[in-house]
Order: structure tokens, then sequence, then C-alpha cells
């Protein structure tokens, strides 16, 4: 199921994150944990935030998925499935 994670990390954790090189380094090990469809970084209500949109394939995967963040970052995570126009044009499909 392709689906949306949304990082917001914690200012303070995150400056440490950086100073030490944990962000980077954690940063590039998640994109290449999740394989991610695409993944955008931008400042949302004052904090970093990362949007990554991957499949995941398993619901056991997503404290792999999500740990990291909480854990190395001290970020506020949410995961939501979302569809790209394809998905959305078969689910609309179904309806008829």
């Amino acid at each position: 199921m392709r689906v949306l994670l949304k990082a917001q990390l914690d200012t303070e954790k995150g400056n440490e994150a950086i100073r030490n090189g944990v962000m980077e380094k954690g940063m590039q090990a998640a994109l290449e944990r999740l394989n991610p469809e695409a993944a955008y970084f931008t400042a949302e209500n004052g904090c970093r935030t990362a949007f990554i949109f991957f499949d995941l394939a398993d619901s056991s995967d997503i404290p792999k998925s999500a740990e990291p963040f909480f854990m190395e970052m001290g970020a506020k995570v949410t995961i939501v499935p979302v569809m790209n126009r394809e998905d959305l044009a078969k689910g609309l499909g179904a309806l008829r």
C-alpha cells in the first residue's frame, strides 16, 4: 500500500542531530530502507518536515519505518494511506 510518512522534527533535537551528523546519516539510512517513490523536505509549522511516499508492504513494517525518526530525531510521525492518479481512477471506477 502506498503511504505518506510525514516526520516533523523537534527543533532542538534536530539541531543536535545536524551538529553531530545523525541527521544526514539517519535520513540517508531511512531513505535507503524505505526506497521511496518520492521524498520532499520543507518547513511546516516552524518545524523541519519530511514527506516520504513509499510502499508499505505490511503493517508490521510500521515500527522499522517510523522508529528511527522518533528515536534519532525526536520527530512527530504520521503515516497515512495515499493514492496517485491511477489509484484514484481505479477506485472511482469501482464505484460504478
